[in-house]
C-alpha cells in the first residue's frame, strides 16, 4: 500500500513539473490560450491561491471519513458483528442492541430531514439532488459512524474515557495521512491544469 501512494504521490509531482515546464514553453511560443506558471501572472495565482483551492469540502469529506472509520476500527463494532451469536457474551450483546437501536433512531432523524414533505433538508423546489441534504451527505455518514462507534466502544469497554475516543478519531486521521498528501497534490495539479489551460475549462 505505502508503495501504491508513494508512486501516486511521485507521479502527480512529476506531472506537476511537466505542467510547469509545459506551460512555460507553450507561452514562449505563444500559443493562443495558454498562460504560463513561471510567469507574474502564474506566480501570484500560485502563491495567492494555494491555500483556497486546498480548503475544499473534499478535505472536510476527507477528514470526516478518516475519524469515521478510525472510530469503527477501535470501538470493536466490526468484531462484534463477526462473532457468532452464541459466543457473544452480555456486556457484547447489550452493546449490540444499543448500537442497532441508535442506528434506527439516527436514520429515522435523517429520513425525517430530508424525505418527508416540506423536509428542512430539501431543495426549494423539492428535490435531493441537489439540495442540502445532497451537500451534507458525506458528513452525515461520517457523524453516524462516529456516533456509533462511540456508543459501541463506551457500551464494550474499549472507551472508558474521553481521551480513549480521541486518540481512536485521531488515529483513523494518522492512517490516512498518505490520502492527504494525494489529495493536496492531486487538487493542485488540477487547479494547474485550469489555469493553463483556462479556455478549455
Amino acid at each position: 500500500m505505502k508503495r501504491i501512494i508513494g508512486g501516486i504521490s511521485a507521479a502527480l509531482v512529476v506531472a506537476q513539473v511537466v505542467l510547469v515546464l509545459m506551460s512555460w514553453l507553450l507561452s514562449a511560443l505563444q500559443i493562443e490560450g495558454v498562460r504560463s506558471l513561471l510567469s507574474s501572472e502564474g506566480v501570484r495565482w500560485f502563491c495567492g491561491n494555494f491555500a483556497s483551492f486546498v480548503a475544499s469540502p473534499a478535505l472536510v469529506w476527507l477528514l470526516l471519513m478518516a475519524m469515521a472509520v478510525g472510530g469503527i476500527d477501535h470501538s470493536g463494532l466490526l468484531l462484534l458483528l463477526r462473532t457468532p451469536r452464541s459466543l457473544r457474551n452480555y456486556r457484547q450483546k447489550l452493546a449490540l442492541r444499543i448500537t442497532v437501536f441508535a442506528f434506527m433512531a439516527y436514520a429515522a432523524v435523517v429520513l425525517a430531514l430530508a424525505i418527508a414533505p416540506h423536509a428542512v433538508l430539501l431543495s426549494a423546489t423539492g428535490g435531493l439532488f441537489p439540495s442540502p441534504f445532497s451537500s451534507a451527505l458525506v458528513p452525515i455518514v461520517a457523524f453516524g459512524l462516529l456516533l456509533l462507534s462511540v456508543l459501541c466502544g463506551v457500551a464494550i469497554g474499549r472507551y472508558s474515557r474521553p481521551s480513549h475516543v480521541v486518540g481512536a478519531l485521531s488515529s483513523g486521521i494518522a492512517k490516512a495521512a498518505p490520502l492527504f498528501i494525494i489529495y493536496i497534490l492531486a487538487i493542485q495539479f488540477f487547479q494547474s491544469l485550469t489555469f493553463v489551460f483556462f479556455t478549455l475549462f
